[in-house]
């Protein structure tokens, strides 16, 4: 298999997404990874796994209405596999296997009849001290965008998922690229607080545009440097409640098609008025979870 991806917008060739298949009971609070979830168990509301795989579905049929290769995780028994982008990454053609949560281990071990294709001098695992998710890394042409949390405090929080290591192994890694990192406000207890990783809080549209959301960012300066680096008529700015709601977790299909939760009726106006074509699915169930279109996917090939 021949990676190719430069950015998070060009024609999309090849793609894995997640699973909702036997994905196990509703997971008790001290099993949760995010305070959304945790939210949605105390409440009752933790999504079943009949509208996840029926919206997973209806995903998996837009991406090939547009003759997208889609390869799918070999289903293991009660585990969750939705959340795809958070085990690896493909940046040029090198595919990058993150070091994610302990537990979820096997979920790499799922992906290994897509991984196995991929060129060997082509597939790389950081060192242990690295840790990186796919949420926290966004090629984008010259740069590669990544969230991180760099506090003391690291070590108590579940939702910081990539280090200090990871921008220092990037680049290294690509010495021709500028990797720029954004520091991410982390809550384990209240999810309109918390940008788990990059993509909720921030992602590029189209050729020049971006969705932006202040309050995900620690440093004002960083948030600041991606409104200028857009430019502001270039950006769709969310509130703390369209963050909650994933607006910026959408996902491109091509420059000039994204799709979209149907329910984000400010952002999908917003984005036909660019000239994007907006395919709207249901999707929020899956959005309980703390992640939407773009984390249940690990995009391969882009043109």
């Amino acid at each position: 298999m021949e990676l190719n991806i430069k950015n998070e917008t060009s024609r999309l060739r090849a793609v894995v997404l997640g699973t909702a298949e036997s994905c196990g009971p509703v997971p008790k609070v001290e099993e949760c990874y995010d305070p959304k979830s945790i939210e949605n168990v105390l409440a009752g509301t933790y999504p079943t796994e009949h509208d996840m795989k029926k919206e997973m579905q209806a995903f998996d049929e837009v991406l090939k209405k547009y003759g997208v290769k889609v390869y799918r995780p070999e289903v293991l028994r009660d585990v969750n596999q939705i959340f795809a982008r958070d085990i690896g990454f493909v940046i040029e053609d090198v595919f990058i296997r993150s070091n994610i949560l302990p537990n979820r281990i096997e979920e790499l071990d799922a992906i290994a009849h897509v991984y196995e294709q991929v060129d060997p001098k082509k597939r790389i695992t950081p060192p242990e001290e690295v840790h990186v998710e796919g949420g926290d890394v966004m090629p984008w042409n010259d740069y590669i965008f990544v969230g991180v949390y760099h506090d003391a405090d690291y070590p108590e929080y579940i939702t910081a998922r990539t280090n200090l290591e990871a921008v220092e192994f990037l680049e290294a890694m690509f010495p021709e690229k500028k990797v720029k990192a954004f520091d991410l406000r982390k809550s384990n207890t209240d999810p309109r607080e918390n940008a788990l990783h990059l993509d909720c809080c921030f992602q590029p549209v189209g050729k020049d545009k971006a969705i932006l959301h202040r309050n995900g960012f620690l440093v004002e300066e960083e948030y600041q440097w991606l409104l200028d680096y857009f430019g502001k008529d270039n950006v769709f700015e969310i509130s703390k409640q369209e963050m909650y709601d994933m607006n910026s977790n959408i996902f491109s299909i091509a420059e000039d098609v994204v799709v979209s939760e149907k329910g984000f009726h400010r952002l999908n106006d917003w984005l036909r008025a660019q000239g994007i074509t907006v395919e709207e699915i249901s999707y929020a169930e899956i959005g309980k979870q703390e992640g939407l279109l773009r984390c249940s996917t690990l995009p391969l090939i882009r043109d």
